[in-house]
């Protein structure tokens, strides 16, 4: 289930509401395209603005759209343990697969507060939990010892390491071994953390690419490490577009761009400046993404 190319998917938007048909129609894009699992509401799906309800409607919305073909891992992390797991609760009643908790944020934890927050989220709700270490929204880094402490618990399953320290992957590859899935979540790194032993990735750049960001993954996994190689390097244009402002803007302006979903964001986020923008059509366009 956590492996390959995992798509962290953007929220539409039309008139302030959440585009459903657009959301759907993006989900059997990445069915059709090869995409292995998707998370919606994660931090590329804008997450942090929307309501509960509507953070609900938008897992139940991929999760019927799915329908089995792909797992469906739901974005579920807030920065309040008591909150964390009662969205988690939420999301498995509706039938996700698995659930992404990013760790809490601005509060700071204690790597032994991170402990009792995991702990507490992963006795509450028996659903197949993956940690989702990212310092550069959080504030605060899951050590590679917390992270082997918290095996004890069977259902936290794998981490989305958003680091970019390919020592500390390292280090938790070392201290975990086969009973942790180690995923990138950066698509920059997601090449090198497959040469350590990762599985795959939570992509950001899968919003646009997403059969060739598959493609990499699945050719890795057959061994075919020249050519998984190739595509890395075809990638890192769009890798490094999606980052020239605060994710997910690029992206979803790349996504609008080739039509499917409206340009529209929620404050505090707002549309990319004039030459960011043009950055971002010269690559899509030399990709071949649009004409």
């Amino acid at each position: 289930m956590l492996e390959g190319s995992i798509v962290a998917i953007v929220t539409p938007f039309k008139g302030g509401k959440v585009d459903e048909k657009a959301l759907s129609e993006l989900v059997e894009w990445h069915v059709s395209s090869g995409t292995n699992a998707i998370v919606p509401c994660g931090t590329t799906g804008e997450s942090a603005t929307l309501e509960y309800e509507e953070h609900y409607r938008v897992i139940e919305i991929v999760i019927k759209t799915a329908n089995k073909r792909i797992p469906v891992i739901a974005g579920t992390g807030a920065n309040a343990t008591d909150e964390t797991i009662m969205i988690t609760k939420k999301a498995k009643k509706l039938g996700a697969d698995a659930a992404l908790l990013v760790a809490p944020y601005y509060n700071k934890p204690t790597q032994e507060g991170l402990y009792r927050h995991y702990k507490s989220v992963a006795e509450a709700v028996d659903i197949p939990i993956v940690l989702y270490n990212v310092p550069g929204r959080t504030a605060v880094n899951i050590l590679p010892s917390t992270v082997a402490r918290l095996l004890e618990m069977k259902n936290i399953v794998a981490i989305k390491e958003a680091t970019g320290d390919m020592k500390q992957v390292s280090e938790v590859i070392r201290l975990c071994g086969d009973r942790l899935t180690v995923l990138s979540g950066d698509d920059f790194t997601t090449f090198p953390l497959l040469a350590l032993g990762g599985k795959g990735v939570i992509s950001v750049t899968a919003n646009i690419a997403p059969r060739e960001v598959s493609d990499m993954c699945r050719l890795w996994k057959e061994k075919k490490h020249e050519k998984a190689r190739a595509l890395h390097y075809k990638l890192e244009p769009l890798n490094y577009a999606m980052f020239i402002e605060t994710n997910p803007i690029p992206v979803k302006t790349a996504v609008a761009m080739m039509g499917k979903i409206r340009e529209e964001f929620r404050l505090p986020l707002c549309e990319m400046s004039e030459a960011n923008r043009e950055k971002l059509k010269k690559t899509i366009k030399d990709f071949g993404l649009i004409k």
